[in-house]
């Protein structure tokens, strides 16, 4: 009898916290189901006594009809509690909008650096991110004791450990023999790889990850974007190039007034070389937009956006094209843009570490885009 009113107070326990049809269904094969609690009680008692039969059995039934009584008004409250919902849903109501995926801000500045270029019969090439020391130096008039070295700090890597040693980085190796291997500290050096497969007159782009040894701050990491341009032929001049950038910053900026501004610089690879700023500034209802530099907002600054220059003929040695316009030679003009900067300066985005940060709030805003 003391298992009997624990039973029933299991039961009813049950019946009143099931919160559905499924929960109901499990509690009543728990208790008079085949296997179930009161089941087996019944079927013992058979191996009682006349008196326990008589007792037992009699409060084991009454028991079983209340359970089943209340099993019944537990199953219409539910059912009642069911349709209630079902007529409060309103099924003409909109769903809830999904978020869909969308392009990282320096995805769609490289989508447009591309299509402007290739509007302008550029080919887009890409190369390897690591690189040789002749391809990301030697070739580019940056020998080994060329103070120029300076101007790139360079991840060195070493080649993979070979039998139990580290293997010293100038082995011979499938990048090629005696050549110290690196993250390459920009995309210059697909002008060499370039022009050594392919014959001149061509115009390239190359867009693609590089890498320096550097401390980073709003203007700086140690891995950024960048591409690179190259235009080789018979005729190529400063004219052809200061055509090409200004079409191209006016395509990028559209809508927007642009300045430009070309300064004498040095760079290994060209001679001349030069630095293109622009001054980028956009009137709308009397209000005028800022810029981003470094970590601030601006208005009517010149920033330095692109180094350029007409092709050193020492780079043209060293793939053998012969540099001599007077000689039916070939000229050109090579210039390398930060797509970081151009993504700061088109959305007024004022630290270059929020490219790489993953922040989901800063990602989000470019949504519309």
């Amino acid at each position: 009898m003391d298992d009997l009113d624990r039973l029933r107070t299991d039961a009813f326990r049950d019946l009143d916290a099931s919160a559905d049809a499924g929960e109901l269904e499990t509690v009543r094969v728990a208790y008079v189901g085949r296997k179930g609690r009161l089941t087996e009680i019944l079927r013992s008692l058979g191996a009682r006594s006349l008196a326990e039969r008589k007792s037992l059995g009699s409060a084991a039934n009454a028991f079983r009809d209340e359970f089943e009584a209340k099993l019944t008004a537990r199953a219409v409250v539910l059912t009642t509690a069911a349709a209630e919902t079902r007529e409060r849903f309103d099924s003409t109501k909109p769903g809830a909008k999904l978020h869909r995926g969308h392009l990282h801000p320096l995805s769609l500045v490289d989508a447009d650096v591309r299509r402007i270029f290739t509007g302008m019969n550029f080919t887009v090439v890409e190369g390897p991110e690591v690189e040789t020391e002749r391809y990301n130096f030697d070739a580019l008039n940056i020998p080994a004791n060329h103070p120029a070295r300076d101007l790139w700090d360079t991840f060195w890597l070493k080649l993979p450990a070979e039998g139990g040693k580290l293997a010293r980085p100038n082995l011979p190796h499938k990048f090629g023999f005696g050549h110290k291997l690196l993250l390459r500290t920009h995309t210059s050096p697909m002008q060499v790889r370039y022009m050594e497969a392919h014959n001149p007159p061509f115009q390239i782009i190359v867009p693609g990850r590089t890498f320096r040894y550097e401390a980073t701050d709003a203007s700086h990491e140690i891995n950024f974007y960048q591409v690179e341009g190259l235009m080789v032929g018979p005729d190529i001049s400063l004219a052809n190039f200061k055509y090409v950038v200004e079409r191209f910053f006016t395509e990028f900026f559209r809508g927007k007034d642009i300045a430009f501004r070309f300064r004498p610089s040095y760079f290994p690879f060209v001679e001349p070389g030069l630095e293109v700023e622009i001054q980028v500034q956009q009137t709308t209802n009397g209000s005028s937009r800022a810029v981003a530099r470094g970590n601030k907002q601006q208005t009517n600054v010149w920033i330095e956006v692109m180094g350029a220059g007409m092709v050193h003929r020492r780079v043209f040695d060293a793939v053998r094209y012969n540099p001599d316009p007077t000689a039916g030679g070939v000229q050109g003009f090579a210039f390398g843009v930060g797509l970081d900067r151009l993504a700061m300066i088109k959305y007024g985005i004022p630290d270059i570490r929020l490219f790489y940060g993953g922040d989901l709030r800063f990602i989000h805003q470019f949504r519309s885009l």
